[in-house]
């Protein structure tokens, strides 16, 4: 990707977090988190300021294309909170999602943010679907960005079934929280139960438990 691409990405980013800020005002410069208290709060407690090194603000993980071996194609790689313990308060987050050649990045929701993507290679097909039923779909390209309004559920596909894409992901929350929907009903702890499963979809048993099987988590 050339400079003109990171330029115009950054200024989006920058865009993003003044005007689409979500997650409450931060009350003072710096809240970073400290990831092992036990304190529950609306987010994490803050670090002693004498033990934050810059270290704190850093995470190196987004400049590198993540190995797809799933079977839906794409992986998530976040750099939130929990990963960049300085985000703690700020209300902002990335990540960057990579697709192997025809992969899907399922029907999901961020409870907790709006998402904007940035191209940076492929072209995908795009889309949410509104309260009122209504699909927005579209397909972008490399440098093209698209925005997905808080909690509605959305997805990507990439559409080359010859080469790999990727898109970064900024969020107005500092951890958006995800809920991919198959995996959300069908995987369950505890489970939903059978019949509510069979009346939603309006198919049998067997179908259900044939889908909780594929979606169940692979074992080691």
């Amino acid at each position: 990707m050339d400079s003109r691409c990171y330029g115009f990405f950054f200024a989006l980013f920058s865009l993003t977090v003044i005007a689409l800020a979500y997650d409450p005002d931060t009350l003072q410069d710096l809240c970073v988190a400290n990831r092992n208290s036990g304190v529950k709060v609306n987010g994490f407690t803050c670090k002693p300021e004498s033990n934050i090194t810059a270290s704190d603000f850093f995470f190196a993980g987004l400049g590198k294309t993540a190995v797809v071996n799933n079977t839906v194609g794409s992986v998530v790689t976040g750099a939130n909170v929990e990963k960049i313990a300085g985000l703690n308060t700020l209300g902002v987050s990335l990540a960057r999602i990579d697709y192997a050649p025809g992969g899907l990045n399922p029907p999901h929701t961020h409870p907790r943010a709006t998402e904007v993507i940035f191209v940076l290679e492929g072209e995908l097909d795009v889309g949410f679907v509104t309260t009122a039923n209504k699909h927005f779909a579209k397909t972008v390209k490399k440098g093209e960005v698209f925005v997905f309004p808080r909690g509605l559920i959305h997805y990507q596909k990439n559409k080359d079934k010859a080469k790999p894409a990727s898109v970064i992901s900024a969020f107005n929350s500092q951890l958006p929280g995800t809920q991919s929907i198959a995996a959300t009903l069908f995987t369950a702890a505890p489970t939903v139960p059978d019949h509510v499963l069979t009346t939603s979809f309006q198919i049998g048993t067997k179908e259900i438990e044939k889908i909780k099987s594929k979606l169940a988590p692979k074992k080691s």
